[in-house]
Formats: C-alpha cells, structure tokens, sequence
C-alpha cells in the first residue's frame, strides 16, 4: 500500500496523462522503523513495463524558529553524510498505531521542543516541498515559529539524538548558506525561503 504522501490527491490536466505511470505491482523489501524499502512494477504510457526502486517516508517538518533576528539552529552527526551538519529543527511524521499519519502541524510543535528546549506561540506554515522524488516519497511542511518561550521542564534531545543547539543571526545563517557552509537541503530552503519573506512588507 502506498505511504501516505504518495496517496495525498491532486489535480492534473488531461495532457498529463501522458506522463503518469501506473504501479501494477508492488514489492517491500524491507520495513524500518520509519521508512519502508519498495521496488514498484508500473507501466508507462507507451505500454512498457518497468522498475522503480522507492523509498516511501510517512512525511516531515522543518521549523525556522526566530528569536527576534535569531535563528536557533542544530548541530548533529549525520551517518548518512558522515559528517556534522548545521541545520534548521526537523522530524519525521509518526506513524500511528491504527496506520495513520501523525499532521504536521502536530509534529511540529513536538519537534520544536524535542530539538531544541523552546516552544512557539505563533506558527506560520510557509510551504511544502519532496525533498527527493526521484526515488523517495517525503514530503516535507516548513513552518515558521516566532515568539518563542523555553519549556521549563526541558531535559534534553531524544536519547538517541545528539545535537548541540545553535543561536545565531539569521542573516548570518544565510550568509553562511550563501558561502557553501551550509549543505543540509531542508535548510537552504527553508533560509531562502526567510530571506525572501523578510524582502516583502510585514514579512
């Protein structure tokens, strides 16, 4: 069964048919915590058959938390990477027992206190994007969060989280962006996306 960003409806013109693939089969490989391992059989327009190797995610959010010009970013080892990169708050969607998936504007609150010890009393949700569609089904929901306040019975990240938490200008996080020293994707968008709000009147 698809994961729930691949099931989520939208509007395509009749032209677009030309495009579509259908999946005709369907195959985990294997089932993670979080994520499932998929080969998918579909058929293209034309008729052929083909493979298609996918990773299907139930979805995440990224945060930019502002503290005034602040930005509160974090620093964790990614094994993926294998490096530490500087990023902007962010977390997977629950999977829930009954199968459902956790909302975003749920997770994110969540998120945003587990990451980093602060809450938020006002959220802006900005957008959405798939962080990699070529071969995997995240889609991502970015908020801003402003007005921010410490949780006082904060203890830490997640204990199989390890991260240091990073206050800095946001115009100073852009800058680092713009010179390469940011490499996290969620992030360059997320900062570009600021800076773009930041250009517009009572953004």
């Amino acid at each position: 069964m698809a994961g729930g960003q691949r099931a989520r409806p939208y509007t395509r013109s009749v032209s677009d048919e030309r495009l579509v693939e259908e999946t005709i089969a369907r195959r985990v490989v294997h089932a993670g915590r979080y994520i499932r391992f998929e080969v998918d059989t579909i058929r293209d327009p034309d008729g052929g058959v083909h493979e298609r190797e996918i990773v299907d995610h139930p979805g995440a959010v990224a945060i930019l938390p502002l503290d005034g010009d602040d930005l509160l970013m974090v620093r964790q080892y990614r094994t993926a990477a294998g490096r530490i990169l500087l990023e902007i708050p962010a977390g997977t969607l629950d999977r829930r027992a009954d199968g459902s998936i956790e909302p975003p504007e749920e997770a994110g609150p969540r998120e945003l206190g587990e990451e980093t010890g602060f809450v938020a009393a006002t959220w802006r949700r900005l957008g959405s994007f798939w962080t990699a569609p070529g071969f995997a089904s995240e889609r991502m929901t970015l908020y801003l969060a402003t007005e921010l306040s410490p949780l006082p019975d904060y203890r830490g990240p997640e204990p199989d989280e390890r991260l240091d938490l990073v206050r800095l200008p946001w115009v100073e996080a852009l800058g680092r962006a713009e010179r390469g020293e940011i490499e996290d994707a969620k992030s360059l968008v997320g900062l570009f996306w600021l800076a773009r709000l930041r250009e517009r009147p009572g953004g």
